[in-house]
């Protein structure tokens, strides 16, 4: 594919800021792991990419943290006020303590009690507000308005885009033979603009795949438009992707460099979590196991085969009284191909 000059360019501009991200005072480097029953099963090449073995066991440290040391000395000394529905939350929360700025948290009233618990023991007050994150994110401008502390955007913000993409820049370093595809869950845009920007720049013939809860598809339909929508409800198993509208900076990337959006059932990300689990024995969240789910389905209809598929594994921050209802969907979910 041949982008515009202007288009070439903002691919451009985030590939210098994922470079230049400082991300790795907070964040480690994760493995790139291959999933071998996965594997077999789908006849692929299945690779994972651990997101889940981050500090805050999921990928928004990175974003957090490139946000956070982008900021004056004045704001700083005035601290950050964030909405999350508990995974940015937490990156927040660890990278201002390490900074030593103080946070503030939003997060929706349904939010993971280990969400909540993970916020609070890193330093940062949680303030629980609304059904789902619209309502915690209104909240949270409010006060950041009142008290003049800095919104961090959750998703929404060019520095936040180049953290995720540092995912993009490992990815690249740690597989530098053929490689068919990326498969990346999508809330707000951030982790999947963040690496398409930097695979579509250094390598366009890789495909870039969104894979969206069906109960929160916010960029398969901002695609379909042409425009962000707001969806008129969000479902909130997959509570790391429960967001209505797709961000205004993820989605100028994402109409351009994401080849293709899949959405999956919550039954799908039960047998997905299964899945993760039999190949790496480590429990994803619902919104972590999107991208396995994603490829499954993608296997499934276009019958791909010997191909080399990535997965990003991007949380792991589910209650662990939820594991019942997940082992019990599992099975309705379709736990091998």
């Amino acid at each position: 594919m041949r982008y515009s000059p202007a288009q070439q360019a903002l691919l451009e501009q985030y590939v210098k800021k994922i470079l230049a991200a400082p991300v790795y005072e907070l964040a480690v480097r994760t493995p790139l792991q291959p999933a071998p029953a996965l594997s077999e099963t789908l006849g692929n090449r299945i690779l994972l990419k651990r997101e889940d073995l981050q500090p805050t066991f999921s990928f928004k440290i990175r974003g957090a943290c490139n946000r956070l040391v982008q900021l004056s000395d004045v704001q700083k000394a005035r601290g950050v006020i964030t909405a999350s529905a508990g995974n940015h939350a937490q990156g927040v929360a660890l990278a201002a303590r390490e900074l030593g700025i103080a946070a503030t948290i939003v997060m929706p009233a349904t939010t993971p009690e280990l969400k909540v618990l993970g916020v609070s023991s890193r330093g940062a007050e949680a303030v629980l507000h609304g059904d789902s994150f619209p309502f915690a994110l209104a909240h949270a401008l409010q006060l950041a308005e009142q008290t003049g502390r800095t919104f961090v955007p959750p998703f929404d913000d060019p520095d936040v885009i180049a953290g995720q993409g540092t995912v993009a820049m490992e990815i690249l370093h740690q597989h530098q033979g053929p490689l068919d595809a990326i498969f990346v869950p999508v809330g707000g845009g951030g982790l999947i603009a963040g690496i398409a920007a930097y695979v579509k720049y250094l390598r366009p013939e890789v495909r870039i795949v969104g894979v969206e809860s069906e109960h929160s598809a916010c960029l398969k339909a901002a695609l379909q438009a042409g425009e962000r929508v707001v969806l008129p409800s969000v479902g909130t198993f997959a509570d790391g992707v429960a967001v209505a509208q797709i961000g205004a900076y993820g989605f100028e990337v994402c109409r351009f460099c994401v080849d293709e959006v899949i959405t999956v059932s919550n039954d799908e990300l039960c047998a997905a979590i299964k899945n993760i689990y039999d190949d790496t024995r480590s429990i994803t969240e619902p919104s972590g196991a999107l991208a396995v789910a994603g490829i499954k389905q993608y296997v499934a209809r276009t019958g791909a085969r010997n191909q080399t598929l990535i997965a990003i594994d991007s949380g792991a921050n589910i209650n662990f009284d939820s594991l019942r209802h997940v082992a019990e969907r599992a099975a309705a979910g379709g736990i091998v191909a």
